[in-house]
C-alpha cells in the first residue's frame, strides 16, 4: 500500500498540473492514478478470497484422503 501511495502521490502532479503541454499530460496521469487505485483495491478484495478458497480446497482434499483411506481399511 505504501509503494501505491507512493506512485499515487507522484502521479498528482501530472493530473493537476496546468501550463504548457499539460492537456497532453493530463490524460496520462489519470490513467496512471486510475490504475493503481483500481489494482489496489482489486488486490485487497481478491487476495484474502483466494487464500480462503484454497484453504478449503485443502480441508476438503485432506478430508477426502482420510475417507478414502479409512474405506481402504475395512
Amino acid at each position: 500500500m505504501m509503494t501505491t501511495m507512493c506512485a499515487i502521490i507522484g502521479g498528482l502532479p501530472l493530473m493537476l498540473a496546468g501550463g504548457t503541454g499539460a492537456e497532453l499530460r493530463r490524460p496520462l496521469g489519470y490513467a496512471m492514478v486510475g490504475g493503481l487505485l483500481v489494482s489496489q483495491a482489486l488486490t485487497l478484495f481478491t487476495t484474502p478470497v483466494v487464500y480462503l478458497y484454497l484453504d478449503r480446497l485443502g480441508t476438503w482434499r485432506k478430508r477426502r484422503l482420510e475417507a478414502t483411506g479409512s474405506a481402504a481399511q475395512t
